[in-house]
């Protein structure tokens, strides 16, 4: 008398990472996000690799992570993959502080940020060529 399965959170012919704890700001990690959205993964794993943004080796980590999962534990075909949805959203905030000048306090905000990615199996037509 176990528990009864969860329902997956994604359709069939889709596979999703998530990672959490990333120390760079929500806007600054959705324009990396941005970068990769709706691309095929291998041309979005090439687009990260040359990419100068700091941020940009844990996005392709994270993407890595979905195309793994997206082989291993679903199934699907890792030539036929796109990058169906990458969304950023906040995390903690950490507070730090340094003195300024007249007795004041300067603040000093250290944000965190999570990334999720989807990558979706769809069927390369004969006529089209991405």
């Amino acid at each position: 008398m176990g528990k009864e399965k969860n329902a997956r959170r994604v359709a069939d012919n889709e596979a999703m990472a998530k990672v959490r704890m990333l120390r760079t700001s929500p806007q600054k990690l959705n324009l990396v996000a941005g970068m990769i959205r709706g691309k095929k993964v291998d041309k979005a794993l090439t687009d990260l690799t040359f990419s100068k943004r700091r941020i940009s080796g844990d996005v392709k980590k994270c993407l890595q992570s979905a195309i793994a999962n997206a082989e291993n534990n679903h199934n699907l075909d890792v030539d036929e993959l796109i990058v169906a949805e990458a969304w950023v959203g906040k995390n903690l905030t950490m507070k730090r502080g340094r003195p300024r000048a007249r007795g004041r306090f300067g603040k000093i905000l250290k944000p965190f940020a999570e990334l999720t990615i989807v990558v979706r199996q769809v069927e390369a037509t004969s006529g089209e060529q991405a």
